[in-house]
């Protein structure tokens, strides 16, 4: 097997734009930056829409970064992703393109896009090789995201072919951690499982209800893991094909609601609706490719949703006062 491409980028001095700082994603790879020595960048939506392009092409000129992390986008969880369609393809589309394109026009000398374990085929061979993209027909139910993450995908991959760009592309499976989104309907399952079982732990309630059949199998990594292998990747990594960012495991979804249950302290009954979907009925990414890279995963899944557990008991005591 021929080695992964590789080159050395200096990251210390930079001045670096973190796009999305605010999300979970954009926080933990800000959080790992604070020990890079670089010159941070960050922007509010208030400033600076990115689905903007106007106001984005005059932000990068007048700021200039020498590095990005396109993280903004907008994001959500199975029932967001099925119900705000329309948004959730044009708003990821005009971020990604403003972006990536502004980056291209003001000199940036590296970028990193970052993707979705959502843009393999819903039926792809198990675990998900970076190779597998556009081999089959997406899952309905996120389909318009993954379309979206995909021509992100496919705009770096054409600036690095047509113009040179040191432009990259990494695919972080299912995450977890501080900054996560616990709205009741349209959050991801590890922030909407924590949610209901503290708050059925706090109400005394007997029964816990589990969207799905809890069969579908996940891979869940800590986000400040994703930060720390970004890191690892923007300083050593420089090539056109994807890099996946998990951990090489999985667990049922069932299984792990009952972890949750355990870390929050929840001691009733957990039962499933199986009229909500499932989604896709596996996604475990196959992260040799990163592993021949030098990273691997060190947060231990219950660990993590102990941190994780910690951080919304401090973000919900923040709101409340």
């Amino acid at each position: 097997m021929q080695p992964m491409p590789s080159t050395a980028f200096e990251l210390k001095d930079k001045t670096v734009f973190v796009a999305g700082h605010r999300g979970m994603v954009g926080s933990a790879v800000t959080r790992r930056l604070a020990r890079e020595q670089v010159n941070l960048l960050t922007v509010s939506r208030g400033e600076v829409d990115l689905r903007d392009q106007a106001a984005v092409n005059a932000w990068f000129a007048a700021k200039r970064p020498q590095a990005v992390f396109l993280a903004a986008a907008k994001v959500g969880g199975i029932v967001a992703n099925n119900t705000l369609r329309a948004e959730f393809l044009y708003d990821n589309l005009a971020i990604s393109t403003n972006v990536i394109q502004a980056a291209h026009a003001n000199g940036c000398e590296k970028l990193m896009f970052f993707g979705s374990s959502c843009i393999y085929p819903r039926l792809a061979p198990q675990p998900l090789r970076e190779d597998s993209m556009l081999t089959g027909p997406l899952e309905p139910t996120n389909e318009p995201y993954a379309i979206a993450k995909i021509a992100g995908i496919k705009m770096a991959e054409a600036y690095r072919s047509q113009y040179g760009a040191d432009f990259i592309s990494v695919m972080p499976t299912n995450l977890y951690g501080p900054g996560d989104n616990y709205h009741p309907e349209y959050s991801h399952v590890v922030a909407a499982l924590i949610r209901r079982f503290h708050e059925a732990k706090v109400s005394g309630a007997g029964n816990v209800v589990v969207w799905g059949t809890g069969t579908p199998r996940r891979e869940f990594l800590y986000v400040d893991d994703l930060a720390d292998a970004c890191i690892h990747l923007m300083k050593t990594y420089s090539s056109p094909e994807l890099v996946n960012i998990g951990t090489g495991e999985d667990i049922t979804i069932a299984e792990f609601a009952r972890v949750v249950a355990a870390t929050v302290g929840y001691r009733g009954e957990i039962s499933f609706d199986t009229s909500r979907p499932d989604g896709t009925p596996r996604k475990l990414l196959d992260v040799g490719r990163l592993a021949k890279l030098g990273w691997r995963a060190t947060t231990a899944l219950e660990a993590g949703i102990a941190l994780a557990y910690q951080a919304y008991l401090s973000e919900t005591r923040q709101a409340a006062e």
